[in-house]
């Protein structure tokens, strides 16, 4: 199970990587785009958009539906919320620790008074 998880996350994180996608995303994300009109606003050719469109799909972050002959792309806010608790895990963690550095130090304050 862990080894899943630990794949959908890299798979999340992969494809958030490139910068493009990552605007991607946040373009799709209040109103989905046609992948023509996503690709009319970047400096690559069409199947590049499409590729990266691609990327995101398999990733879960973007899901695809036909409407007449165009491909209207559409953000997926599950996976978002799943790299936004694995980070908020990660941030508790370091609290945590920065907590019992803390009092560490302070104990050593105490003890040296």
């Amino acid at each position: 199970m862990k080894g899943l998880l630990d794949d959908e996350a890299d798979a999340l994180f992969q494809a958030l990587a490139d910068r493009t996608r990552r605007d991607i995303v946040r373009r799709v994300a209040g109103e989905g785009l046609s992948v023509t009109d996503l690709a009319a606003d970047y400096d690559m050719s069409f199947a590049a958009v499409q590729k990266h469109v691609a990327v995101l799909e398999r990733a879960g972050l973007v899901t695809k539906r036909r409407v007449g002959k165009q491909q209207i792309a559409h953000a997926e806010v599950g996976p978002l919320r799943t790299i936004r608790s694995m980070l908020a895990e990660l941030e508790d963690q370091w609290v945590d620790r920065v907590h019992r550095i803390d009092d560490l130090l302070a104990g050593d304050e105490q003890a040296g008074s």
